[in-house]
C-alpha cells in the first residue's frame, strides 16, 4: 500500500524539517556575523554595502535539520556599489579582506574553519555546526536585485538571489507541498551523496520545479517522488530545463546537463556536472524508482530507509 500524504508529511515535519527555535538561532547567529562585516566593509574598503540577502536553501525554506550526513548551511549574499570598472584582481583583493574580517571577527574557540570557495568565504561555527558562505556581489545599474559573482577562475555570472527566493515561493504557493517534495529529495541525494554528490540543492530544486510546471499539482505526494525519479531515469538528464520566468533568448550551451537559472538564461547550473557524473545520476535514479515501487507495493518501511535511511518514519 503506497504510503499517504499524512506519513510522508510527518516524516518531513518530525525528521527532516529545520524546526523554528533552531531557524531563529541560526538566523541571530547570521545577523551578529552580518552587522560586523557590514561595518568592517564600510570602514575599511571602497566597497559600499546596497543591501544583504540570506540566500540558498535557508532563505526558500527546503533546508534540511542537520545530522551527520545533511549539512547545515547559509548563504549570505552582499550588494555591493564601487569599483565600477572592477576586475578579477580587485574582486580577489575584496575577497581577501573579507577572510580577514572573518578571521578578525571570531577566534578559533568559536569558530571551526575559514576557507575561500570557489565564489564565497566560508564559515563554520562549532558550536551550532552553521556553515555560513559570505558571497560578495557587485550590485547591477539599474538592476538592483542583480549583481556579479565572480569565480576564482576569472568568470562572473550575474545571479539574483531575491529572484531565485521568489522562483521557489511562487511555486510553494501553487502547491503547498512543494517544499516536502523539495526536502525529501535533498534527503534522498545526502543519503547517496557518493552517486549524487554533483546533484547540487539548486539543479534538485529546480527539477522539481520543472515537474509542477509540466504535471501540475499532483495529489499524491509518493507518487510525486516516484515520477521525480523516474524523469531522472527517462529522460537521462537530456532535457534542456527552463522555465516561464527565463527571458528570451536562451543561451547556447554543450554541457552534458542543461539546467537555466530561472534568473538568468545564460547561466546553466548544471555546467559543472560531467557527462560519468550525468550517468551516475541517472543510474541511481533509476534503481531509486525500482526500490520506491517495491516498497510502496510491499508496504514495507525498512525499503524505504534503503533511500532515507535509518530515520525514516511516518508515525510517532
Amino acid at each position: 500500500m503506497p504510503l499517504t500524504n499524512t506519513e510522508l508529511r510527518y516524516y518531513d515535519s518530525n525528521v527532516l524539517r529545520l524546526p523554528a527555535d533552531k531557524r531563529s538561532e541560526y538566523h541571530e547567529q547570521v545577523d551578529r556575523l552580518i552587522g560586523h562585516l557590514t561595518e568592517k566593509i564600510r570602514d575599511h574598503t571602497s566597497f559600499r554595502v546596497l543591501r544583504v540577502v540570506k540566500a540558498g536553501s535557508f532563505a526558500k525554506h527546503t533546508i534540511l535539520r542537520k545530522t551527520a550526513e545533511d549539512p547545515l548551511d547559509v548563504d549570505v549574499v552582499f550588494y555591493l556599489k564601487g569599483e565600477e570598472s572592477l576586475d578579477q584582481e580587485t574582486y580577489e583583493g575584496l575577497s581577501e579582506q573579507i577572510y580577514e574580517f572573518l578571521i578578525a571577527a571570531y577566534p578559533n574557540k568559536t569558530v571551526e574553519q575559514f576557507m575561500i570557495q570557489k565564489r564565497a568565504a566560508t564559515v563554520v561555527f562549532t558550536g551550532t555546526g552553521l556553515s555560513v558562505d559570505v558571497v560578495p556581489v557587485i550590485a547591477k545599474k539599474g538592476r538592483p536585485d542583480y549583481g556579479w559573482q565572480f569565480g576564482l577562475d576569472g568568470s562572473k555570472t550575474l545571479t539574483c538571489a531575491p529572484g531565485q527566493i521568489k522562483f521557489i515561493k511562487t511555486r510553494k504557493d501553487v502547491d503547498a507541498d512543494f517544499r516536502t517534495l523539495v526536502r525529501l529529495g535533498k534527503k534522498w541525494r545526502n543519503r547517496h551523496i557518493d552517486d549524487l554528490k554533483p546533484l547540487k540543492s539548486f539543479m534538485l530544486e529546480l527539477i522539481m520545479a520543472r515537474l509542477l510546471d509540466r504535471d501540475g499539482k499532483v495529489a499524491k505526494l509518493e507518487q510525486r517522488l516516484c515520477d521525480f525519479f523516474l524523469y531522472i531515469a527517462q529522460s537521462e538528464l537530456k532535457e534542456t530545463i527552463s522555465f516561464a520566468e527565463n527571458t528570451l533568448p536562451l543561451g547556447a550551451f554543450k554541457n552534458p546537463v542543461v539546467i537555466i537559472d530561472p534568473v538568468n538564461s545564460y547561466n546553466n547550473v548544471a555546467a559543472r556536472v560531467e557527462e560519468a557524473e550525468r550517468i551516475s545520476i541517472v543510474e541511481k535514479a533509476r534503481e531509486s524508482w525500482e526500490v520506491a515501487h517495491f516498497a510502496s507495493a510491499e508496504n514495507d518501511t525498512e525499503v524505504w530507509k534503503e533511500l532515507f535511511g535509518p530515520r525514516f518514519k511516518v508515525e510517532e
